[in-house]
């Protein structure tokens, strides 16, 4: 008879260890550090020995009805999500248009500081010409993805 522990992890058995390290997440028993660190591990993980560690410390599903601990109610989602930045949820490309869009903002605005005339006047403010029209597309892009990504049910969003 094979072990329990020496048994061969499935793909739905990495998932579900996720799933529940990402609900440790949302809860607050996690940082973003130990929850990655231990997703990676998830997904590396070959046997349920592998699996077993990295949700040892978290509690356990409701034994009554096999299921996690959450009511009705706490899975419904959150009038307010509390996010570490902004720009945590976007994908990548986003994030990357995100941030080239601040440095040459930044850069205009520094030039723009540094081309004031001797007695200190400013000029127009032509850096808004800059920021202002890619700033709105990147803006709306970023509002259209998101509202995108929270529509979608829970199950394509864990594909």
């Amino acid at each position: 008879m094979v072990d329990q522990q020496m048994m061969r992890a499935s793909d739905r058995d990495r998932q579900h260890v996720v799933e529940r390290l990402r609900g440790a997440l949302e809860d607050g028993r996690l940082t973003m550090d130990e929850y990655v660190n231990r997703m990676e591990a998830a997904y590396q993980a070959a046997t349920h020995g592998d699996l077993a560690p990295l949700c040892a410390d978290l509690p356990a599903s409701n034994p009554a009805d096999g299921g996690p601990q959450r009511s009705a109610a706490a899975t419904a989602p959150a009038a307010v999500v509390c996010r570490a930045g902004y720009l945590a949820g976007l994908p990548m490309v986003l994030k990357v248009l995100w941030t080239t869009w601040l440095v040459a903002v930044s850069v205009n605005v520094v030039v723009w500081a540094l081309v004031t005339d001797p007695a200190g006047r400013l000029s127009d403010p032509w850096p808004l010409w800059v920021a202002g029209p890619y700033g709105a597309v990147l803006a709306a892009m970023s509002a259209a993805v998101t509202l995108f990504r929270r529509s979608r049910p829970p199950a394509a969003r864990a594909r």
